[in-house]
């Protein structure tokens, strides 16, 4: 039954058996092999066969999708083209579709089909094609083209290539197995050929995009999956050519069980905490490539780990007694760091007697600073005091640290990455209660790269160090079982806040019986062997290392002072193996000159009056603290000529702004005073006034020079000498009261070895004098003052001694 137009070019209506396709869909132009086996096809093929056998021409059918169940509004005029078997031996037939057909309501027919009458679909194009039209079928085909090659279907191409009718175009777009059942219904609806062609290319482009994606995904994919199965095989070689290679050489080739880290770190004793951090680490070094970089800073990072002594602990010796015993034998003197130890032991065992290691947390650690000049044995105190308690000692040297991640380690994404010294400290002990020692804790500077000082205020802090967190192991340390011991010479370098974390104790030197006994127990036995002489060959008498700390050295330590038996020993040694000496040879204070030369420090009392430096008026003695300790400092002053026309105040010698002001009132204090400490004030108003501080290369500054230039300018109006015995130190005010000063012990100790008898100090300062040995105290006249004309009293020489000689004037 074939449908022809009428006249006025519309199709009339015809009557089609529908075969249904379930899920499927053919567009014009497709030729499909259908299962005569289904029931609804059999049944629509053989009614058109009876059609067509009664009006001739070949058997027609309507093709109509069945989408879920219901039918759609389109379907396609299939010719039968041939029934018989497929290829699997079941009755088929074969099936071209032609023409789109609208389906309108049904009809009858014969057979068991169903019937509908349907209406062709106009589908015409234009002749010729318009340029939109052509260049879209260009692209149709490229983009086909395209497919079709890397599907390997070449024989496709050229037919596609040949097709003109841009309708037939769109719908060869059929064959295409991308295409879902919902777009080709769409299609097949779609009148237009152009609309048609439009979602035939963009439905092929996106389908061209994501096929190249997973292309190159693919791609990339078998690339990895081969690089890894050829690393894989090399790496199996190498093992077997390393196994060969250890059984050659005799080895069992168990070395490989070092490198299992997650057994490493089951078998180890590590806190939970570090332990769980450890595993996720494994975990990712088990997921990493053995060429990856991560693995070999995961690698370092677990053998640091490991490698830390979590808990190990040495038991601390509690024999109080014995301890102070080992102190005093390795050191003489320094009692107060002695005290301040042996009171660590003692709480320390009665808190084990009672249960109470661990309050709250944190154990019972210490954190000291000594403070002190050099030489006075604070590095070596931190062995003894290691020594002593029975544990690990560690010596950490600050100087000149001025890097943050020193202190607290680099983060582990940086090469070369390490744990700061802290933990370095602790790993090196091979305990978690060692004691450390901070060395040189005031040359610690800050730049750029951070304040290591304060990255110390945690470290050093009792209430946070056993929550310690270093920037490259980023767990936990406890540190609060560890003694710190921090060192330093100038207690003003130490910041504030680090300070107030410490406990302080200061070492403000020997005096000349400590050096003495130092020198005879410690260092000449350590000098002895260093020389290679033995004890029974050369020796030292008292009064030798008495004039060695007198009067060669003059220092608050004793490093100056083992130079100079270092020295004594080797100039024995060489006479002796020059023939000039023979052995045994004890050293005495008159060999001294001959061996080693004259002395450097002769005492000002022990020098000829003439070559005092207090032979003339205006030279006062006084007392400073440097960063060696304690020092004698001459003030000098003069006036100027009157016919200079100098006038005003002129110091020199690098003084600070404390000590010009210190200057300034001590020469107002005598001009408001003058006429009652019958000077003669209006020289101070005609001549300029000089002061000096001699070694001017020296920086100095602090107000307890007060009362020392205040002396030298009376001394100088009034024409008296200043006392050579003694020496000063006080703050003076414009009323003339004396203030109070610090570092008094260092200052006395100071005034001790230079030989001075009589010392003049504030009255505030007093209570300071229980700090002072002893023995120094006895050697010394000490003068508690309030005012500066006690001071004048006691300083100057009587009347009688006046110089008749006119007031010097300044060169």
């Amino acid at each position: 039954m074939t449908a022809e137009s009428n006249a006025s070019g519309a199709f009339t209506p015809i009557d089609l058996p529908v075969l249904p396709l379930d899920d499927e869909v053919v567009l014009p132009g497709m030729v499909v092999p259908l299962d005569l086996s289904d029931t609804e096809v059999r049944a629509a093929v053989e009614a058109a066969q009876a059609v067509a056998r009664a009006g001739g021409g070949k058997p027609e059918v309507l093709l109509v999708p069945r989408i879920d169940g219901n039918y759609t509004g389109t379907g396609v005029l299939g010719t039968v083209e041939q029934v018989g078997r497929l290829s699997d031996g079941d009755p088929g037939a074969l099936i071209r579709a032609r023409d789109r057909v609208r389906i309108g309501a049904g009809t009858s027919g014969p057979g068991n089909a169903l019937w509908v009458e349907g209406t062709r679909v106009d589908v015409s194009v234009p002749d010729p094609l318009p340029g939109s039209a052509a260049e879209l079928a260009k692209e149709y085909k490229a983009l086909a083209t395209s497919w079709l090659k890397k599907r390997g279907a070449w024989q496709v191409v050229d037919r596609v290539q040949q097709i003109e009718d841009i309708s037939a175009l769109a719908d060869n777009s059929g064959y295409s197995p991308f295409l879902t059942t919902a777009q080709k219904v769409q299609l097949l609806e779609t009148a237009d050929a152009v609309a048609r062609l439009k979602l035939a290319i963009q439905w092929l482009g996106e389908h061209l995009a994501e096929q190249d994606v997973a292309e190159s995904i693919a791609k990339d994919v078998q690339e990895g999956v081969d690089k890894q199965q050829r690393e894989f095989l090399l790496r199996r070689q190498l093992d077997a050519v390393r196994k060969e290679l250890s059984e050659l050489n005799g080895e069992d080739g168990s070395g490989d069980a070092t490198d299992d880290y997650r057994a490493r770190v089951e078998a180890a004793d590590l806190p939970e905490h570090v332990r769980t951090a450890a595993l996720k680490e494994v975990e990712k070094l088990e997921r990493s490539s053995d060429q990856s970089p991560e693995g070999s800073w995961i690698r370092t990072w677990l053998d640091t780990v490991l490698e830390l002594p979590w808990t190990e602990r040495t038991e601390d010796a509690y024999d109080i007694k014995g301890a102070r015993e080992i102190l005093d034998a390795e050191h003489a003197g320094l009692q107060d760091v002695k005290e301040r130890i042996t009171e660590y032991l003692a709480v320390r065992k009665r808190r084990a007697d009672r249960g109470l290691g661990v309050v709250g947390g944190r154990r019972g650690g210490a954190v000291l600073a000594l403070v002190g000049p050099p030489g006075v044995g604070k590095t070596s105190l931190g062995e003894s005091v290691a020594h002593a308690m029975g544990r690990k000692f560690v010596r950490v040297a600050l100087g000149g640290v001025r890097d943050e991640a020193e202190i607290r380690g680099h983060r582990r994404t940086y090469v070369g990455a390490l744990p700061g010294r802290i933990v370095r400290a602790v790993k090196e002990a091979g305990s978690m209660n060692p004691v450390v020692l901070l060395d040189e804790i005031d040359k610690v500077g800050s730049d750029f790269r951070g304040d290591p000082a304060a990255a110390l205020l945690e470290v050093l802090d009792p209430a946070q160090n056993h929550t310690f967190r270093d920037h490259y192991l980023e767990v936990e340390l406890d540190l609060s079982d560890v003694v710190f011991l921090a060192t330093a010479n100038v207690l003003e370098s130490i910041p504030e806040a680090l300070l107030d974390r410490m406990e302080l104790v200061t070492l403000d030197g020997y005096t000349e019986d400590e050096k003495v006994v130092i020198a005879r127990d410690h260092l000449l036995p350590r000098q002895l062997e260093r020389a290679g002489l033995k004890e029974d060959e050369v020796g030292l008498d008292e009064s030798a290392l008495r004039k060695l700390a007198g009067e060669y050295t003059r220092e608050a330590g004793v490093r100056n002072l083992e130079r100079a038996v270092a020295r004594l020993l080797r100039k024995v040694a060489a006479q002796h193996e020059l023939g000039e000496r023979e052995l045994p040879f004890t050293v005495t204070e008159d060999d001294l000159r001959g061996l080693i030369g004259r002395p450097h420090h002769v005492p000002e009392s022990a020098q000829v009056p003439a070559e005092r430096r207090t032979a003339v008026p205006g030279v006062a003695t006084g007392l400073a603290v440097t960063g060696a300790g304690g020092d004698v400092l001459f003030v000098e002053a003069s006036l100027a000529d009157p016919e200079t026309g100098a006038s005003g105040l002129t110091l020199t010698g690098q003084l600070g702004d404390v000590m010009k002001e210190s200057a300034q009132i001590a020469l107002s204090f005598l001009r408001s005073h003058g006429a009652e400490l019958e000077l003669p004030v209006a020289d101070l108003k005609d001549r300029g006034a000089h002061i000096h501080f001699p070694a001017g290369a020296v920086p100095k500054d602090g107000p307890s020079a007060g009362i020392t230039m205040t002396t030298a300018l009376a001394s100088l109006l009034s024409g008296r000498l200043v006392r050579t015995d003694v020496a000063m130190t006080g703050e003076v005010s414009l009323t003339g009261r004396v203030l109070p000063i610090g570092g008094l012990k260092q200052k006395l100790l100071a005034a001790h070895r230079a030989g001075i008898t009589t010392v003049v100090i504030p009255k505030r300062n007093e209570a300071d004098l229980d700090d002072v040995p002893a023995e120094v105290l006895d050697t010394l006249e000490v003068h508690p003052v309030n005012d500066v004309r006690q001071v004048l009293e006691i300083a100057l020489a009587p009347a009688s001694a006046r110089v008749p000689d006119r007031i010097p004037a300044a060169a």
